[in-house]
């Protein structure tokens, strides 16, 4: 396998999954979003909450239609440039795909045309199920996705199969309610009803700028801002049980995290708020720690040590030469169906991924031509290779988290004066929401990079490595599809945003609202609105 052609088929992907989800959290968000503004409007019977649910919609729509055009070559990918990874787990993997697109993609796609032209074709009931089912569609999509991708994270539910040459489900119940695949979910659709609180809260304030729509925009406003307060501040809560998972699950991801490069001496254990990790030299320059944090903070004890870098990587050379007799007896068996390389085999099973990865080193890529005289070498590359970029890893994973913390701020601020009904005394507030819209986006953007990123140098985390995942393209192929893929992704990005700005700009339709004495568009005063009846 060439190597380029694994880079670049890493690359493809990495772009279309970060384009694709660029559209992911907003429709999380939003979807639920308007199940939440339609509630209100069955249960009050007043029309700007129904104004808000169809004009949201409408953007929602958007952003749905584009999500699902650039999430479809997704899966094809996987047969085309992943063709050894799809041979190796197609049984696992290709099942909650399955599921995902039978039950949810299918449940949403049906009722969201409902949820849109339904409105005079449904009572008031009606509609608000159809649209909380499109909210659960979109949810569920993310679930059945999630599982798979929990799965590559942490192999539960499945087996070795050495007739085969593939895994296979041993424990479907494992597999679903996997610990990382629950705890991502969680994690990831509350990150988007932070995205869909951004969003609607930032064009909000761009009317409340421009004097235009502002009961409207005050309303949803407001609701954006209670929406994003309990989101943001549930997914900081729940991004901490992803840390504590990764110190049980995957302790390179969580080291390189941290930058952690020596096991920690409990309970002093510091937690490095700045620094500038060295991948070469394994090291940091420029640290800035705060002892007695790390341990709570990632294994919520005081007296665990969290492994380091220079540690696992010496443990993962004791799990190589295991792993190269795991795999040099699959080779005999599968040759000679032995019982006696079969028990070999059985016994250094769970290493077998560390042999594969020791494999990269071999001459021609060949086990049995491993020889006592360059064994050694192979071992320490093999062990370097199993940590992830730490660079990369490092400063992701804190750009997120700070990303995080800042919206608890901007949403409890922007609750408090909507709530008090000073959200005129700020106008700084509002510019800044508004230019925050792409913020939590990105945030999210490095949520995934940290969560692939870190599963680096494995496909299926210990068990299969990377660079035997892919296809046998040639670099030409490679380098024009993903020429290709970039063009028409940053087609669908240009057509997104310009749909988004033109509906946006336009606003919601203008008419009088029954509910309110005087006109539709009350004043503002210095402390607020001077009719108070929109409250």
């Amino acid at each position: 396998m060439d190597p380029s052609v694994v880079d670049l088929s890493r690359l493809q992907f990495a772009v279309t999954a970060l384009y694709h989800f660029q559209f992911v959290p907003l429709t999380l968000g939003l979807s639920f979003m308007l199940a939440a503004m339609e509630t209100v409007y069955v249960i009050t019977g007043k029309q700007i909450y129904k104004d808000m649910t169809q004009f949201w919609g409408k953007l929602f729509g958007i952003n749905f239609a584009i999500g699902v055009a650039t999430g479809l070559t997704m899966e094809f990918e996987f047969g085309t440039n992943w063709s050894m990874y799809s041979h190796f787990v197609g049984d696992v993997f290709g099942a909650p795909l399955a599921v995902e697109g039978l039950m949810a993609f299918f449940m949403e796609s049906t009722f969201v045309g409902l949820m849109f032209f339904g409105w005079n074709r449904l009572s008031r009931g009606g509609h608000l199920a159809v649209t909380y089912l499109v909210a659960l569609g979109s949810n569920l999509s993310a679930l059945w996705i999630l599982i798979a991708n929990g799965f590559m994270q942490d192999p539960v539910g499945a087996s070795f199969n050495p007739d085969t040459m593939r895994m296979e489900f041993n424990n479907i119940a494992a597999l679903v309610f996997s610990e990382d695949a629950q705890a991502k979910f969680v994690h990831t659709t509350i990150a988007g009803f932070v995205t869909g609180a951004m969003f609607v809260m930032g064009i909000s304030a761009y009317y409340m700028l421009r004097r235009r729509h502002r009961e409207f925009a005050a309303r949803s406003f407001r609701m954006a801002a209670l929406f994003g307060i309990i989101s943001s501040l549930a997914v900081v809560t729940l991004g901490d049980a992803l840390g504590r998972l990764d110190f049980l699950v995957q302790p390179t991801k969580l080291a390189a995290m941290e930058g952690i490069w020596h096991t920690t001496t409990p309970p002093a254990a510091p937690w490095t708020v700045f620094a500038i990790p060295d991948d070469v030299a394994q090291k940091n320059y420029a640290e800035i720690n705060l002892p007695y944090v790390l341990g709570p903070l990632v294994a919520h004890s005081f007296t665990a040590a969290i492994p380091g870098i220079i540690e696992l990587e010496q443990k993962a050379k004791l799990d190589t030469v295991n792993g190269i007799k795991a795999v040099t007896a699959l080779h005999d068996y599968s040759s000679t169906k032995d019982p006696a390389a079969l028990a070999i085999f059985k016994q250094y099973e769970q290493d077998m991924g560390y042999g594969f990865l020791a494999q990269r080193y071999a001459p021609d890529q060949d086990l049995s031509k491993l020889t006592a005289a360059n064994t050694p070498a192979v071992l320490d590359r093999a062990a370097r290779d199993t940590i992830p970029n730490v660079l990369v890893e490092f400063w992701s994973f804190r750009l997120m988290v700070l990303f995080g913390f800042a919206f608890v701020v901007v949403f409890a601020f922007a609750a408090y004066v909507s709530l008090n009904n000073k959200i005129e005394k700020h106008p700084w507030l509002l510019r800044a929401t508004m230019w925050a819209i792409p913020l939590p986006i990105i945030a999210c953007e490095y949520g995934w990079i940290v969560a692939e990123n870190g599963r680096q140098p494995w496909t299926v985390y210990g068990w299969l490595p990377t660079f035997l995942s892919a296809s046998t393209h040639t670099v030409g192929y490679m380098i024009f599809s993903l020429i290709g893929f970039v063009l028409l992704y940053s087609v669908f990005i240009a057509a997104e945003l310009y749909l988004l700005f033109k509906f946006a700009r336009i606003g919601p339709a203008e008419h009088a609202v029954p509910e309110l004495a005087g006109p539709a568009t009350p004043g503002f005063t210095r402390g607020g609105f001077a009719d108070k009846s929109w409250q």
